[in-house]
């Protein structure tokens, strides 16, 4: 549970009035930033910028009200990705980002497109710009919050706000989150929604606030409702009121937004309908003159600070709040309202006269307040109250190269990993006391039970286990506050959410973390958006595929993955391992580990096999220098196998099929072609090695030589259980003839030599591939 905020001081017509001061420059700068963009700065190519002046203009109102009210130093805030000229404003008027970055929104080196932590030159608190990521953000982010608070001892506090567009509730992962049991405990969460009812191309006509309202309290949300604002209450209240807010209640969202572009005779004419009230609203309109007719019809409550200030005053800290914010799009703006105003933008004398209207200069656009005035003074007030002292650098414990075991007999690479976490505890503990792992409800099913067993289940408060003294119960659900396992419901996106959250501590609270989410390799496909966003956000985590390709022959196409083999060539900030053996597992998890938590660090995808491998093939040298050496290349990315004198041709194996490279390697010896084999583990180090080589990058390449050198150049066969592209670069390192082996359809249901034969990764087609090569 968070600390509750003291409550602000009572909002005096004086103090609104500095307010208002700061919400109109707050949405002129924002305005400016996206003109200077679009119309100012010079634009050689011709190409679209973009920005989005009335995105911006409908979250002026709260943001200025939260961040000049509310907002503390510990708070975080989730800025909806259209808005992120708002929260530069902000930070500039908070001498948080200096006025030469604000003519670079969307320009090389400069202000981003939309908030990130990581790219952004002022302080931003989550990176958004996938609709909806940013808004569960904050839940993950207040998971890790409390977590990293156990992990610390205590000492981490503070508010998640997410401002969120309506339009971003249409996402799926959106009420994936919400629904998680474990959100309702989450009273430090807040979302403000920004109900300006449009989306890119028109007015939603069927926003059912309603329905809305009654998903988020079944969710066990408190449910704020801003509709409307001081100026319209006022009129309701008079005579002919009620029935003026029935007519306004039952208006559609078109209707109502084609009021906004009325003038005022015509709104006098458009307004009281044709129902049996029309007359007493027409009766009340025509007491109520002009000026003040244009204003209340945009007068909601998402642009009333009064009203605003009050709602934010009553959020409930024992449980999550949604307030809903109704808003006009570009409030204040001669696009006000317009249904395709999206990513309209301002003429030049549009902005001279916005300039006019809030006191601004078109000509020197980013001049701030007089150092005398109160705006100035509330400007430095604020700024000092939101100062945050620096996150301190804190490195998690050292990680082990090798635990030293050497896996004998038959076993899985999936259930390796359970056993190196296990050995974890013993050989590093303090570094194991730093792991936590994350799996959509199947620990069980990738052979994580030992750990839970052992470490507990996290939970916010502590539960009985009513199964503690069943015989029969092998898996124990201990759920306590000190656990490090965080089971969700089957959603992908939500894992995948939560471990960004997690990996990002030790650059967030300065507590680094070791996350390890456990998924079924099929489904990874499903959670690589939000994971690579977490990633981009600075999110530094393992996650883990298993089980994993056709391998899986049982269980048909569904569930067999092809294209996650290449994650490492393709996903920026993440190195792939698809380990064969189980020592294998130990050494690239070991490495993944030692790579969390850092400022020089990165992610990590192990995709791991539930097929039984006899684990004598792999030939672990016994010599330690030998062992080191063979250690230090699978970690790099390959290791030669089986060297045999005047090989003809080289078989490149990853993961699972190893054994039949292996295999064919035997029965290629018996017909005169010696094979030499190669274990690839990492295609995407290979890749980058072979890149830095060329020129592009910087990567060590030494692998390479060792495991490639030109001296032993022969026709390649590739093989793995995925799509065979992954593989195919390789052929480029000496130029040599290939055959490519992989897995590039859909697949079927059958034994594992059914299934291997059916794509052509059996030992017969490396052997008949290799004989193409060398015959």
């Amino acid at each position: 549970m968070t600390t509750a905020p003291a409550a602000p001081r009572r909002t005096t017509a004086a103090a609104l009035d500095v307010l208002h001061e700061i919400e109109d420059r707050v949405l002129w700068l924002s305005s400016a930033i996206v003109h200077h963009a679009n119309r100012v700065r010079p634009n050689p190519s011709g190409l679209k910028v973009g920005g989005h002046q009335a995105s911006c203009a409908s979250m002026v109102s709260i943001m200025t009200t939260l961040w000049f009210r509310h907002l503390r130093p510990e708070d975080r805030v989730s800025v909806k990705p259209h808005a992120s000229p708002v929260l530069h404003a902000i930070n500039h008027l908070l001498g948080e980002l200096d006025a030469a970055y604000l003519p670079t929104l969307r320009a090389f080196g400069g202000l981003q497109s939309y908030p990130s932590r990581s790219k952004d030159p002022d302080p931003v608190d989550y990176s958004t710009g996938s609709v909806g990521i940013g808004a569960t953000a904050t839940i993950w982010g207040a998971l890790a919050r409390r977590y990293a608070d156990k992990s610390a001892g205590g000492g981490f506090t503070g508010r998640q706000y997410a401002l969120v567009g309506d339009a971003e509730l249409d996402e799926g992962a959106v009420w994936e989150a919400v629904l998680d049991p474990q959100v309702a405990e989450l009273g430090e969460l807040v979302w403000i929604v920004d109900l300006n009812r449009q989306s890119l191309d028109r007015v939603v006509p069927n926003i059912a606030a309603g329905r809305l309202h009654g998903m988020f309290a079944a969710a066990g949300w408190q449910v704020l409702t801003l509709k409307y604002g001081t100026l319209l209450e006022k009129l309701f209240a008079r005579p002919g009121g009620h029935a003026l807010r029935a007519r306004i209640d039952d208006m559609s969202n078109p209707e109502y937004q084609r009021l906004l572009r009325c003038p005022a005779d015509e709104l006098r004419d458009r307004l009281p309908g044709t129902g049996p009230q029309a007359p007493a609203i027409t009766e009340l309109l025509a007491e109520t003159d002009d000026a003040t007719l244009m204003e209340a019809v945009r007068n909601l409550g998402g642009h009333d600070l009064s009203a605003l200030d009050t709602a934010l005053s009553e959020v409930d800290d024992h449980r999550p709040t949604v307030i809903f914010a109704y808003t006009v799009k570009g409030h204040g703006l001669p696009t006000q309202g317009h249904p395709q105003n999206h990513s309209s933008l301002l003429t030049e004398d549009q902005m001279r006269e916005l300039a006019d209207e809030v006191g601004a200069d078109l000509d020197h656009p980013w001049e701030g307040f007089a150092a005398d005035s109160a705006a100035a003074r509330l400007c430095a007030e604020t700024a000092a109250r939101l100062r945050r002292d620096g996150v301190p650098e804190a490195r998690p414990p050292a990680i082990p190269a090798d635990i030293g075991r050497t896996p004998t007999g038959v076993a899985t690479t999936q259930a390796a990993l359970g056993r190196v976490l296990l050995d974890l505890t013993r050989s590093a503990p303090e570094a194991a006391r730093r792991v936590v792992t994350v799996s959509p409800d199947v620990s069980s099913s990738t052979n994580l039970g030992g750990w839970v067993n052992k470490v507990g289940v996290w939970s916010p408060t502590e539960r009985v286990d009513w199964f503690a003294d069943d015989a029969e119960t092998i898996l124990h659900w201990r759920e306590r506050p000190t656990g490090q396992h965080i089971e969700l419901g089957i959603a992908e996106t939500n894992l995948v959410g939560l471990l960004g959250e997690l990996g990002a501590t030790w650059s967030r609270w300065g507590e680094p973390l070791l996350p390890i989410g456990v998924m079924y390799d099929p489904f990874v496909q499903r959670a690589l958006e939000p994971w690579s966003f977490g990633i981009y956000a600075g999110g530094q985590s393992i996650l883990v595929g298993t089980p994993s390709g056709v391998t899986l022959a049982p269980e048909g196409g569904a569930h067999q993955s092809i294209t996650t083999p290449s994650l490492g060539i393709e996903q920026s900030g993440c190195t792939t391992w698809e380990p064969a053996f189980a020592l294998d597992t130990e050494w690239t998890l070991l490495a993944a580990l030692s790579r969390l938590g850092r400022p020089d660090g990165g992610s990590a995808y192990l995709r791991l096999s539930t097929r039984p491998v006899d684990q004598t093939l792999a030939r672990v040298p016994t010599d330690p220098a030998a062992r080191e050496r063979r250690r230090r290349q699978v970690v790099a990315g390959a290791y030669p196998l089986r060297r045999q004198a005047g090989a003809q041709v080289t078989i490149a194996a990853m993961g699972a099929v190893v054994t039949e490279a292996l295999a064919a390697a035997d029965r290629l010896q018996h017909l005169g072609i010696p094979a030499d084999v190669v274990c690839v583990t990492s295609p995407g180090l290979l890749y980058r090695a072979l890149d830095a080589r060329a020129g592009h990058g910087e990567a060590p390449d030494w692998i390479l030589d060792q495991v490639f050198p030109a001296e032993r150049a022969t026709p390649l066969v590739t093989v793995l259980d995925g799509h065979p592209h992954t593989l195919a670069f390789l052929a480029t390192l000496h130029h040599v003839p290939i055959r490519r082996l992989g897995v590039t359809r859909f697949g079927q249901s059958g034994s594992l030599d059914e299934v291997y034969r059916y794509h052509g990764i059996d030992t017969d087609s490396i052997v008949g591939a290799a004989l193409d090569l060398t015959q």
